[in-house]
């Protein structure tokens, strides 16, 4: 029997999987991946950043209606997913910021946080993970929290003196982090849009962004998914309450994307296969590995 190529994500929030790699996620889903994806907090204390969907009514229901969102997302991906149940710290805001709230997802001895996402781990075993890098892609205190865990989770699932009762040990073979907002994808849709003779979103933000030659030179995987497009926008208005429509994100036209960028950028943080990037596939190296493996279980009549 062939043994299917497994990918999880790790993410902090309902959306974050639609707005963060979304694309290639379809892509790996269409090529036969098994792909599951991590919840970690409900979203609970998250803004309503769609003016449409600012009333009383959606605040008072807000985890509600986010799980609701995350169902419809979902579908449109064709993944299987997971909540590890922790509660959303939100973003604290003032300078000093204030302290975080009581029992939140970033408050909690990391130890403790990390136990779930170990167990999901050994359960799935993927051979290929996805989180944020140490700054949670922007400092969003879920977003650290969440790579801190999948890291300590990395470290922990193959160990069988670590949470011995979570599971059997599992060897994850490579882990890597998004970079989904970056300021070189940024300048190429704002050039783009801007050779059409189309007003472009990004000038002012553009402006203020300094360009940064180190952050760039940490992206060693670039996957083309420019063709999947379609359902990762389709994913993210799924989640009414993130997205707005008339954003800035759907003033860039959908052939803007795929001409100007029809990557999803990703930094291999981790790998126990030796892969020398660039790369243009996740499970680079990792495929020849699982064909193998299963074509020896078969021979042996497994």
């Amino acid at each position: 029997m062939e043994e299917r190529l497994r990918l999880m994500h790790v993410h902090a929030h309902p959306d974050d999987e639609s707005s963060k790699g979304a694309a290639s996620t379809a892509k790996y889903v269409t090529d036969g991946v098994d792909v599951h994806v991590v919840t970690c907090t409900g979203g609970e204390r998250g803004s309503i950043l769609n003016p449409n969907m600012d009333r009383p009514d959606i605040l008072k229901n807000l985890a509600e209606i986010r799980r609701q969102e995350m169902d419809r997302a979902r579908e449109i991906l064709g993944v299987t997913q997971d909540w590890l149940g922790f509660v959303d710290s939100g973003y604290p805001e003032g300078d000093p910021p204030p302290p975080l709230p009581n029992g939140c997802f970033a408050e909690l001895p990391i130890e403790r946080a990390t136990e779930p996402l170990v167990r999901l781990i050994r359960s799935f075993r993927p051979h290929v993970i996805t989180t944020y890098d140490e700054n949670g892609g922007y400092p969003h205190p879920d977003h650290v929290r969440c790579h801190q865990i999948t890291v300590a989770s990395w470290d922990a699932a193959p160990d069988p003196s670590a949470y011995p009762y979570s599971g059997e040990p599992w060897q994850p073979l490579k882990l890597y982090y998004h970079h989904s907002f970056h300021r070189e994808r940024t300048q190429a849709l704002h050039d783009e849009m801007l050779r059409r003779g189309v007003e472009s979103p990004y000038t002012e933000r553009l402006a203020k962004w300094k360009p940064d030659p180190a952050h760039a030179a940490r992206i060693t995987t670039r996957v083309p998914c420019a063709e999947h497009f379609p359902t990762r926008d389709h994913a993210l208005l799924a989640h009414a309450t993130q997205i707005d429509p008339e954003g800035h994100w759907f003033a860039v036209p959908l052939d803007v994307h795929q001409a100007a960028w029809p990557t999803e950028d990703f930094e291999l943080a981790r790998s126990t296969v030796d892969v020398q990037p660039p790369e243009d596939d996740l499970f680079n190296g990792v495929r020849h590995l699982v064909d193998g493996s299963a074509a020896a279980r078969e021979s042996m009549g497994a």
